[in-house]
């Protein structure tokens, strides 16, 4: 599933992606807190097993959104989010669906005149760094032009190679 990310040395604290989201769902379900001089995003991260979903005696809540129709208000789905994503409009719980409402995506990303928020795949995270760690093992380093110079790292793996090689 996708996730919502705030790129936190981009973002400005603006609140542009509040308001918009704010404006497209009569509240906001993305917050930007500042945190030692950073900000950094409270937005639903769309749990592989959601305890929200699991807690909700009325299957109101479901990876896509909340079924507004079903939600009784308990407020049970709010005290048990590990991120404090879950919301309450009007005694009905709220939670970001990655506005799938919208043909044009997320409101937030649209709004963010920084181009802090993105949507992410973890799925494809993992792989690419399953790649980069991979290639760490097998002694291959690609260089990082900022630090300047060429730096070859050998791991752990690739030394013992050398030494079965001589």
């Amino acid at each position: 599933m996708e996730k919502i990310s705030v790129n936190s040395t981009l973002c400005d604290g603006c609140m542009n992606c509040e308001s918009m989201c704010e404006s497209v769902h009569t509240a906001s379900r993305i917050k930007i807190i500042k945190h030692d001089s950073a900000y950094y995003s409270i937005v639903c991260q769309h749990c592989e097993n959601a305890p929200c979903i699991t807690i909700c005696p009325t299957d109101a809540i479901t990876e896509e959104g909340v079924a507004t129709d079903k939600c009784i208000g308990c407020g049970l789905c709010v005290m048990v989010c590990p991120f404090g994503a879950m919301t309450f409009q009007a005694s009905v719980a709220e939670k970001c669906d990655l506005c799938a409402d919208r043909e044009e995506g997320p409101a937030c990303i649209k709004s963010c005149t920084k181009r802090a928020i993105t949507i992410v795949d973890p799925a494809k995270i993992k792989a690419k760094n399953q790649e980069k760690y991979l290639s760490k093992l097998a002694g291959v380093y690609e260089t990082d032009s900022k630090k300047g110079g060429i730096v070859h790292v050998l791991t752990s793996q690739a030394r013992a190679r050398l030494v079965l090689e001589e």
